[in-house]
């Protein structure tokens, strides 16, 4: 089944004022690349190749200078500007005719995962409702939380619970099938004015369409939500690229990678970038 990839880039961004007065949080840097590369690879990576973006209006013509319409990188980019923020949820809405009949994967575009993506091919693979992902943390309280019984199966899912039932939070990446759009427009605005995901999770669960699959050791899972988060993201990123040699979420080379371009059209996009360290790693690539 062909899945769409939605990337939300919304949102006020207040908790990292006033970095985020002039550019929205998902343009910050995260070491030497916008934040929003990292959640474009994990989709690419993922073979998903139509992906819609999501931001403000003040922002969304920023992102489409930033990626432009994906050509250069063998995929297919959209953007639609959400006039106020309205819940996660609401992306689903705005991603009406995008989505289509077709599954989605959607993921917040300050999320940053690092590792094996077997885990999400396999779930966009098995999909038959939602899938979730449950990721063990030390603070579940500041998230939403999943749990499940012997079986693995979902028993309950609460947002930013006092007392968890699990250390599972649920990171911001879901997968659904059509109907979610449907589910959405259904759905009434929780507490905080907003159409939440939690309750686009409970609908699936009543459903018994909802799964969880658990993201093991080997993936990190990055918070950006704080100043502090973002110098660790970007120290984490730096560490691994210097240690190893290759950079994370370097899209020309995703993108060769994935067959999504030929090799000279690789070449051919690489030349134009202009002189910096980024281009010196391309052109490594290519040797």
């Amino acid at each position: 089944m062909q899945t769409k990839g939605i990337i939300l880039a919304g949102g006020s961004g207040t908790r990292l004022y006033p970095m985020t007065a002039v550019f929205s949080k998902q343009l910050q840097p995260i070491y030497d690349k916008p934040m929003i590369y990292y959640p474009m690879a994990i989709l690419m990576l993922a073979g998903i190749q139509d992906i819609l973006v999501i931001s403000t209006p003040e922002d969304t013509p920023n992102y489409e200078k930033l990626l432009g319409e994906g050509t250069k990188w063998g995929i297919n980019l959209s953007y639609k500007v959400q006039t106020n923020p309205g819940g996660i949820a609401e992306a689903f809405i705005y991603g009406d005719e995008f989505i289509g009949n077709k599954q989605v994967c959607l993921i917040l575009g300050d999320n940053i995962f690092y590792g094996k993506l077997d885990f999400l091919r396999k779930a966009i693979e098995n999909n038959t409702g939602g899938t979730i992902f449950g990721y063990s943390v030390n603070n579940p309280s500041s998230y939403g939380v999943v749990e499940f019984n012997e079986n693995w199966e979902v028993i309950s899912i609460e947002e930013k619970p006092k007392q968890p039932k699990s250390k599972y939070a649920i990171p911001g990446l879901y997968i659904f099938t059509g109907d979610v759009v449907g589910i959405a427009k259904n759905l009434k605005p929780g507490p905080r004015g907003e159409l939440e995901i939690t309750d686009v999770q409970l609908e699936y669960l009543k459903r018994k369409k909802l799964k969880v699959e658990l993201i093991g050791r080997g993936i990190a899972w990055l918070d950006t939500g704080t100043p502090e988060n973002l110098i660790e993201a970007s120290t984490f990123i730096h560490a691994i690229e210097k240690r190893q040699g290759r950079k994370i979420a370097c899209l020309e080379e995703i993108a060769l990678e994935m067959n999504f371009i030929s090799r000279e059209k690789f070449i051919e996009t690489v030349i134009q970038l202009p002189n910096c360290s980024y281009k010196d790693y391309c052109l490594d690539v290519i040797k």
